[in-house]
């Protein structure tokens, strides 16, 4: 599947501006996104900075005179988890549908405009969830420039338009809906039923483009350069005290070690903690790239004892993930105390893990806490640094690459947070842990030998409580199942399934039923995200 991007202006041609997270000044000539809760809420503003124009998320309810006041070129409504004819559901200020600012909704967004004008919304006879087919009838306004009749679009709702009033007309169907797309009669009000923001759908750039500068007429004038110049400012101005910084040899916690560094290194520390449920010598990689040679501020801790007796019988995916935080706060907690006074802990969350987390201002659903995030304890002592936290993975990788981190580093596949713990289905025992760490390294590094490592997204292995038979040598036994899972994506709000040559699929399962003792069965995961989540837990 294709993919066209328009590439925004370059590095040169672009203004450097002030932190998004501070000034809503910027929105002066940009787009806001109104929030009604959607995983891909923040996407929304992240694919519109991409193309150079400034984007933030603002609650639902921002009143319309407060958006004029701000000076945006146009509003987009997100999705949500809502449904619009439900008691209690989000609804924006109702002049956002008078037509005085132009208007893209999206998904729940769609469906809100629908509903004001006049239209009608029901629970639809199938969901649709996942790739589906766009027929563009009208390509015109945002559907300008596209030649193909047909494109393939990413769907995400239970509910769809049942009945259009007069003054919206249809301009794309699916195979589910007659109204997939919609426009108002006088051009500048938008409705459709995909996610044009994610990756998965074709010519998804186009239509956002086509939105803001062709319907909005807005103008490039942001870039990451910008972000980061200013990022480094706001770390040097607003923080007075010692900042502890938790690393793991990851990028996002990479680019914020390296980040801190730049911006406050005589009041920095970085620590380093073995839970016991890292990959395979990650702790001497970590150390050996951010101490010795990048000359970071790092101490290295090994805490897996404890983190593996705080995990023992405990088999809910969500008490693990909670678990695993408070033993990270309270090993920090205990590390400033010792050596301290710190005033700061610091860490690379980045915005799937929020949303994912629930922990955004608007309606947004609980999908599964990160140890970073809602793991953390309200009591906790220490104030925190998330320099990161409204960016996205594609995003920490173009900073780490302008910071000057090595490709090899910025490549690296992502790794949860809680580790091996979230790839463990069920209790996490030492005999799992070595067998999922052990499928896992064999893994990546056929997929590096078959030259897939930097074509996919994520490659992994985990092991649940399946015990199938299997034959060794003239012999019956019992065994475990390990299931491989290699995704592509951008970003991580969406996902699909990778489509391995069968001759590495063959590489794979050989090796790991030969080398992890125990292991007689390998299987391949090949659900897309939604309605699976990357990782297993």
């Amino acid at each position: 599947m294709t993919q066209t991007t328009r590439n925004p202006a370059s590095a040169s041609q672009q203004a450097k501006v002030r932190s998004p997270r501070k000034d809503l000044g910027l929105l002066r000539g940009g787009i806001a996104v109104l929030d009604f809760g959607g995983q891909y809420s923040h996407l929304i503003a992240r694919r519109i900075r991409a193309l150079g124009v400034y984007s933030a998320l603002l609650p639902f309810e921002t009143p319309v005179a407060a958006l004029k006041e701000m000076g945006v070129k146009g509003v987009v409504l997100s999705g949500g988890p809502s449904s619009v004819y439900g008691s209690g559901a989000p609804h924006p200020d109702k002049a956002v549908f008078s037509g005085a600012i132009p208007v893209l909704g999206i998904c729940y967004g769609y469906q809100l405009l629908v509903q004001a004008h006049g239209g009608d919304v029901k629970r639809a006879s199938r969901r649709e969830y996942g790739k589906s087919s766009l027929k563009i009838t009208e390509r015109t306004s945002i559907f300008s420039g596209i030649d193909d009749r047909s494109i393939t679009c990413w769907m995400s709702h239970g509910d769809s338009a049942t009945k259009l009033p007069r003054d919206l007309v249809p301009i794309a169907t699916s195979d589910n809906s007659p109204f997939a797309a919609i426009r108002s009669a006088d051009g500048l009000q938008f409705g459709v039923q995909f996610h044009p923001e994610v990756v998965h759908t074709e010519h998804g750039d186009e239509v956002l483009s086509n939105f803001v500068f062709g319907v909005c007429r807005a103008e490039r004038k942001w870039s990451m350069e910008g972000f980061l110049e200013d990022a480094l400012d706001e770390l040097k101005q607003t923080h007075e005290g010692r900042v502890l910084c938790a690393v793991s040899g990851g990028v996002d916690s990479s680019v914020t070690s390296v980040m801190l560094d730049k911006a406050m290194h005589e009041r920095l520390q970085c620590v380093f903690i073995d839970t016991g449920l890292l990959r395979e010598g990650e702790g001497a990689e970590v150390s050996k790239f951010l101490k010795e040679d990048l000359g970071v501020p790092l101490e290295s801790i090994d805490a897996s004892k404890r983190f593996l007796d705080a995990l023992r019988g405990v088999s809910d995916p969500e008490k693990k993930r909670k678990i695993i935080g408070k033993v990270f706060a309270d090993e920090f907690e205990e590390y400033a105390r010792k050596k301290g006074p710190f005033r700061y802990l610091a860490q690379g969350t980045l915005y799937p893990d929020v949303i994912e987390s629930g922990q955004t201002s608007a309606p947004a659903s609980v999908i599964k806490t990160h140890h970073n995030v809602g793991g953390l304890p309200k009591d906790l002592k220490l104030e925190l640094i998330e320099p990161l936290r409204e960016l996205y993975k594609d995003e920490v990788r173009a900073l780490g690459s302008l910071l000057g981190l090595p490709a090899e580093v910025l490549r690296r596949h992502p790794f949860p947070g809680p580790g091996l713990a979230v790839r463990i289905i069920g209790e996490v025992t030492p005999e799992k842990v070595r067998m999922c760490r052990g499928a896992n390294a064999i893994v990546e590094q056929v997929m590096r030998e078959e030259k897939l490592y930097d074509e996919v997204w994520q490659a992994f292995a985990y092991v649940g409580d399946d015990r199938v038979t299997g034959v060794l040598g003239d012999e019956r036994t019992v065994g475990t199942q390990v299931t491989v899972r290699v995704v592509q994506s951008v970003d991580a709000m969406t996902a699909d399934w990778y489509r391995m040559p069968h001759t590495v699929m063959e590489r794979i399962s050989s090796r790991i039923t030969n080398e992890v003792d125990g292991v007689v069965s390998v299987a391949y995961s090949i659900s897309s995200k939604p309605p699976a989540t990357i990782e297993p837990q």
